[in-house]
Formats: structure tokens, sequence, C-alpha cells
């Protein structure tokens, strides 16, 4: 289940005007789901792909005039919104710690984003999508402190001048077999870009509240 945190929205970054999607039209929890998928070689090196989806709905009244991508929202009105964040990623990581209480593995992600952002009223329909590729490093900590009891933390991340990302994941997982885990745990998903060039000012913040299964042939 994904909450938001904040969502601020300016398109186009230089003319347009400042939307919050958390509060001026108020997001719902969303239900999500990720699959991913990897394939360990050499007992260290692994590569993984991960799908994961998210769209966030919300509904709201405006107390202040919009301007969104060259549409105009006036006061008052009764105003719709879907955000649309998809992702795809292509990791490798190598473990440069593995034994039978720590695993601690490092390496870089390529992400493929494909956002899409829409304002609806009565009288007006506005969106804006983008497609974009981002590197991202990628960090993992499994610590065993009391099997079959480990910890995880699992993230990928960057930030530059042009704007930054993070999905952050810590999690308690119970090991049923050699083959299947389940974990339940808190991700953090932020980032966004301030739209240099006057382009998208877009920041966004979403709380998950998780619970997954892992399967190892």
């Amino acid at each position: 289940m994904a909450f938001t945190g904040y969502n601020d929205v300016r398109i186009p970054s230089d003319t347009g005007t400042k939307i919050s999607l958390a509060s001026d039209t108020f997001s719902s929890p969303a239900f999500a789901f990720r699959v991913r998928g990897g394939y360990t070689f050499a007992e260290r090196h692994t590569f993984m792909v991960l799908v994961a989806p998210l769209v966030v709905h919300g509904s709201g009244t405006l107390n202040h005039a919009v301007s969104f991508q060259g549409k105009s929202f006036t006061a008052g009105t009764n105003l719709e919104s879907s955000y649309r964040f998809d992702s795809y990623r292509l990791t490798y990581r190598y473990a440069f710690v593995k034994d039978e209480s720590l695993v601690l593995a490092a390496g870089l992600t390529v992400k493929l984003r494909s956002a899409d952002i829409a304002l609806m009223s009565d009288t007006a329909y506005a969106h804006r999508s983008d497609l974009g590729v981002v590197p991202l490093v990628s960090l993992m900590a499994e610590w065993s402190f009391a099997r079959p009891w480990s910890f995880l933390l699992d993230a990928d991340a960057l930030v530059t001048p042009f704007g930054r990302a993070e999905d952050v994941l810590a999690a308690l997982q119970y090991r049923l077999s050699d083959s299947l885990s389940l974990r339940l745990g808190y991700r953090m998903l932020e980032g966004g870009s301030g739209g240099a060039g006057g382009n998208v000012y877009t920041f966004a913040l979403f709380h998950y509240a998780t619970a997954g299964i892992s399967v190892r042939f």
C-alpha cells in the first residue's frame, strides 16, 4: 500500500502554477505491486530485473487558480488528478561480503521510468507524459541476526544537480525454508527534477507498507 507524503508539480516549471497532488487534490492510498527476478552466478555476482508500476488518483476543490500544461483551472473547480510512475530496472550487484550472518552488496542500476501526470475537471483536461533513463547506485545489506529471522536493507539511489531518486526498503524477513522467505517492511520512494530549462518541476514522496515473498530455485 502506497501513501502520498507530498507530490508537488509545476508544468511548465517556468510559467505553470505549483499544485500539490497530495493536498490540492487529496490522494487516496494506492495498492501497488513489484516483481523482481534475478540470477546469481559465481556466488557473488547477481543480475536482476524489476517491474514496479504505481498509479495514484486524487480529487479535491481548488482554492486557487492553476495553470498546468497550457490549460487553466479556476479557483473553486472540482479537480481530479492521476499520477502514474512506472519503473523498470536492470541491476548488477557484487557481494563483497557474504557469509552465514551478513551479506553486503553494491552495484549499478539502469532505470527506465515512464511517468504521466493528468488533471481533469468538467471543462478542461491536461496531461504530461515523460519517458527517461536514469542511472542509480544499488546497495543491499542482509543481516541474519537470529535465524530464521533476518533484516534487509535494499536501495537504489542517486542525487545530481538535475534531480534525485531514492528507493529504499527496510524489512524484517522470516525464512520458511532454504527456498522460501516472507517479509514485512517499509519502503520510501522519493525524488524528482527541478525542471532546468523551463520544462518540468515535480517532486514526490511515497511511503509504502509492504509485504513480500521470495522464492529461490
